[in-house]
């Protein structure tokens, strides 16, 4: 069966041999060539049997021998918790079979889905893989690939390891921090209804940890969670939490400090979140009178804010409604 090469006939072959050989390189911390081919040609059989090879399109029925052999042996858990000591073009195929793996469906059922819910140990493997350099941007990939199914990103959420991504997004080297950064977004964006409850029962803990991040020394950071922040406030899916968010006269205070960065985009960005705050029809008293203390610096600012951005017609039209909102505070205000 040429389908398998010549070494591995079958699925659970491939498993058995891999399972073995990932034993020595563990136990011999990767230093062992022999072990570490054997494991190598396994990778690359189960990515043919998964994604087909030059003309052969993968074959269902032997998809699934596979994919039940990873969930009965154990191996699915075992990759990713193993990582480092497999070579680095093998780690990208571990990636590709998990991936892989993971998008399977059956009907409306999803196999990988269902066994990833009763081994959530994987989901935090991969979430903490980013302690760790070698194996950081590739456990990024799978940990999003999980995120994608609402009941994974719900596990990650709910967990208190979830509050660890404020710790990686600031991380050094930058390419690792900005993995988590990307992971971070798709947690809070791709599933609004899911996202939502969540902010609202975690609200307290969620922003004094995000506040943090608007006040980061890396101008990375900052500027995406401004970008994020503003993204989040904006959904209507977000309702009470934006509501709350722009109840607050220290989140105020916050975003106009933030308006007068040094950094023209960390302004641009800050200008977003501020102007829901002004936009708001329900202002809270606290805010109008922020704002109305203000109101001659604010519009004088304003007047003269980006003016560099003169092209670019929705800007300039939300900032004149603004400024027009501050200005027209004295009628409103009790």
């Amino acid at each position: 069966m040429p389908l398998f090469g010549k070494s591995h006939k079958n699925p659970a072959e491939i498993v058995k041999t891999l399972r073995e050989n990932l034993a020595v390189l563990i136990k011999q911390k990767g230093k062992t060539d022999k072990a570490s081919e054997e494991v190598n040609k396994c990778l690359v059989s189960m990515k043919e049997i998964l994604c087909g090879s030059n003309d052969k399109e993968p074959h269902t029925e032997t998809v699934a021998q596979l994919a039940q052999e990873l969930y009965n042996s154990g191996l699915l858990i075992s990759l990713v918790e193993n990582l480092q000591v497999i070579d680095f073009e093998r780690k990208k195929d571990v990636c590709q079979i998990f991936n892989n793996i993971l998008r399977r469906q059956i009907g409306t059922r999803s196999p990988t889905v269902e066994y990833l819910c009763s081994h959530q140990e994987v989901l935090f493997t991969l979430l903490k893989g980013y302690d760790t350099a070698q194996v950081a941007l590739n456990c990024g990939i799978m940990l999003r690939e999980c995120i994608r199914h609402e009941p994974l990103a719900k596990i990650v959420l709910h967990s208190k390891d979830f509050h660890s991504f404020f710790t990686y997004v600031e991380m050094s080297p930058f390419d690792i921090a900005s993995d988590a950064f990307a992971t971070f977004k798709d947690l809070l964006t791709r599933h609004k209804v899911l996202v939502a409850d969540f902010l609202e029962q975690n609200y307290d803990a969620v922003f004094a940890n995000y506040e943090k991040l608007l006040l980061s020394e890396n101008y990375v950071t900052k500027r995406q969670s401004l970008k994020l922040l503003g993204e989040l406030l904006l959904d209507r899916k977000n309702f009470t939490v934006m509501t709350r968010y722009i109840s607050k006269p220290e989140n105020l205070k916050l975003m106009m400090n933030l308006l007068r960065d040094k950094s023209s985009n960390i302004q641009f960005e800050a200008f977003h979140v501020f102007k829901v705050f002004v936009a708001n029809p329900n202002k809270t008293q606290p805010i109008i009178d922020i704002l109305l203390k203000n109101q001659t610096k604010l519009i004088d600012f304003l007047s003269n804010f980006q003016k560099d951005r003169s092209d670019d017609e929705l800007f300039n039209n939300e900032k004149t409604y603004i400024i027009k909102q501050i200005r027209d505070l004295k009628k409103t205000a009790s």
